[in-house]
């Protein structure tokens, strides 16, 4: 009589058990990571569980790794022995590395027949500059490969409870930048058509002049008892939020002191907190995510 108990595990062309866990991905067929390419990944929004598997992939297998100031370091210990970090981070105020510099230094390794791979925080081509580092790679015809990566506007909302869309409150959402390359708010952003466009607006990079984009939409009609939320250190264990509504911003000087890097969302979504918080203390003690 044969035994069928399910043993939670399969058997191979011989009968032997299969691997389990991530030991099924040893013989998955990845796509070659090529001598003299450029990966362009995206390392999600700070827990490095949310790494994809592609760029774990990419990371193990780089010569040398060119990473932001938002990636979280944790990260680079999944390099494999004997890659090089470098470090091409840029933050608003602080001495940066010129965005034409980095994507110089992307061409120069890989024409040493490196294989590069481009760390960013989030998703490379989502308020990442990925795009211009691809359109220098592809005028001098390197090849180059770009891995997705969670943007924070999506999986840091997620951590703090907030759907960016939910059936009974929004069908669209809106994505910006908070600040321009002066660091003023951004010109070319038609504030009065955003203030209208979607029930729902997200902001990147947004804390320092949040007082003077809540004044611009106040002043374009958008409702001062919507709520707000600032997503601060988003999917990590120190991630902190701070609720208000769009009419109490410009007169609490203390929220641009308020931790970053920072999401902020405006719109009804962010009631969805109080209901939907999951990551609470329990769930921090997991570095990983």
């Amino acid at each position: 009589m044969n035994d069928t108990r399910d043993t939670g595990r399969d058997e191979n062309a011989r009968g032997t058990p299969a691997a389990d866990g991530f030991a099924r991905l040893s013989h998955a067929d990845f796509p070659d990571f090529a001598p003299g390419s450029v990966w362009l990944v995206g390392a999600g929004p700070g827990a490095p569980g949310l790494l994809t598997l592609l760029g774990f992939h990419g990371l193990s297998h780089a010569d040398i790794v060119v990473y932001d100031a938002l990636v979280n370091e944790d990260i680079l210990n999944w390099k494999r022995d004997g890659a090089v970090l470098e470090f091409a981070g840029k933050r608003g105020g602080k001495p940066s590395a010129k965005q034409q510099d980095i994507s110089l230094r992307l061409v120069e390794l890989a024409r040493q027949n490196k294989r590069v791979l481009r760390l960013k925080g989030g998703d490379p081509l989502t308020f990442g500059r990925g795009g211009e580092e691809c359109e220098t790679l592809a005028s001098v015809g390197i090849p180059f490969r770009i891995v997705p990566g969670i943007t924070s506007g999506v999986g840091g909302l997620a951590y703090a409870g907030i759907p960016t869309t939910h059936r009974d409150t929004n069908h669209s959402v809106l994505f910006l930048t908070g600040h321009d390359a002066t660091g003023d708010i951004p010109q070319g952003v038609d504030w009065k058509n955003v203030a209208s466009a979607s029930p729902v607006v997200v902001m990147y990079m947004a804390v320092r002049n949040l007082p003077k984009i809540a004044r611009t939409l106040l002043g374009f009609g958008r409702d001062p008892d919507e709520p707000v939320a600032v997503v601060s250190n988003a999917t990590l264990p120190h991630q902190s939020i701070h609720t208000t509504t769009l009419g109490q911003i410009p007169d609490a000087e203390d929220i641009v002191k308020l931790p970053t890097p920072a999401l902020v969302v405006l719109g009804r979504v962010v009631d969805f907190h109080d209901r939907l918080g999951w990551y609470a203390k329990a769930m921090r003690e997991n570095a990983v995510g």
